[in-house]
């Protein structure tokens, strides 16, 4: 049995509580797999800083994505799995977002590769990213009604 470690020394989580006071609202480190989780309002801001900062160097943004958990809330819930390639370390970030109002910044402006994920997760889930240059229907037709990820979405599709 592996021990979890002591998640405050752990280098990457010092230098962004040393930086983004308040980015992190709680750690989670299972199968040796660390995630922050981050209130929405710091995503944008924290990204930035993971991206540019050289001795983090976070610049690759493999995946993102979305549960819902309805009926609990928060409902809705978005994992952005990153990978510090120099480093050879991952890191997910995790932005739990209610149901009456599922929206958050895009981070296009950091990672680019962000366009095709968010507007799946859009398509999909109805979950909304600010800013996104293009943020519309990819997989569906522009007319379809709902969204088939959501838990509550009709087995049998719409009427």
């Amino acid at each position: 049995m592996t021990e979890t470690p002591d998640l405050e020394q752990n280098p990457t989580i010092a230098r962004i509580r040393a930086s983004q006071p308040g980015a992190i609202a709680e750690l989670i480190y299972f199968r040796e797999e660390l995630t922050v989780v981050v209130p929405r309002e710091h995503l944008l801001p924290l990204a930035e800083f993971l991206a540019e900062d050289k001795k983090l160097a976070f610049t690759y943004l493999s995946d993102v994505t979305g549960v819902d958990h309805f009926p609990i809330e928060p409902r809705f819930e978005l994992n952005y799995h990153l990978l510090s390639l120099s480093r050879r370390e991952s890191l997910r970030l995790r932005v739990r977002l209610p149901g009456d109002s599922p929206a958050i910044e895009s981070v296009i402006p950091v990672w680019p590769t962000a366009n095709w994920h968010e507007r799946e997760i859009f398509d999909l889930f109805g979950i909304r990213f600010e800013g996104h240059p293009n943020l519309r229907r990819m997989l569906l037709p522009d007319d379809w009604e709902g969204y088939p990820l959501r838990k509550d979405y009709p087995v049998e599709g719409p009427r």
